[in-house]
């Protein structure tokens, strides 16, 4: 597993004092506010956050060192990282990241279904996309009803299918 995650995107800069606007790449914009460190270059780079305030869709962030407007444009299109040590995620939650790339079972026998190729942030819950060996897409929802067991070291997902989601197969 990565140690260092993407979490959001200099965009531009705010202000005279060298502030910056970042694009959060996380649940929230509050979550993204709640760092003391952050880095940049996959974790190659620390800085630290002086302040973190949301306003609309992104982060005002003055990050330690950056004084000037000059100098918070050559951070422009730059991605920061945070450290996965620095959060503790809730029971059955998990990063996308960790996500991308398992190996979905069926949980009644039916072998391999593909693996996790994307999750779409829905609101109510998220949906995994699942590319099949064929190329074949397919959309489930993250519900305990269908997501069994997630075991991240064993790069697998145990899935029951739900009626209506895999009927091409029939």
């Amino acid at each position: 597993m990565k140690k260092y995650l993407e979490i959001g995107k200099i965009v531009s800069t705010h202000g005279i004092k060298g502030e910056v606007r970042v694009q959060p790449w996380c649940d929230s914009s509050d979550f993204l506010c709640e760092f003391e460190t952050l880095y940049f270059d996959e974790g190659k780079k620390s800085v630290d956050i002086i302040r973190a305030r949301v306003q609309k869709n992104v982060v005002i962030m003055q990050l330690d060192g950056v004084d000037t407007v000059e100098e918070a444009q050559n951070l422009r299109n730059k991605i920061l990282y945070m450290d996965r040590d620095d959060v503790e995620l809730d029971e059955g939650t998990y990063f996308i990241q960790d996500l991308i790339g398992l190996v979905c079972i069926d949980a009644d026998g039916g072998g391999e279904i593909g693996k996790i190729t994307d999750v779409l942030e829905t609101g109510a819950n998220d949906v995994y996309e699942i590319t099949s060996a064929e190329g074949k897409k397919y959309l489930i929802p993250a519900i305990p009803d269908v997501v069994l067991e997630t075991d991240l070291d064993g790069n697998t997902m145990t899935i029951r299918k739900m009626e209506g989601l895999f009927d091409d197969e029939n």
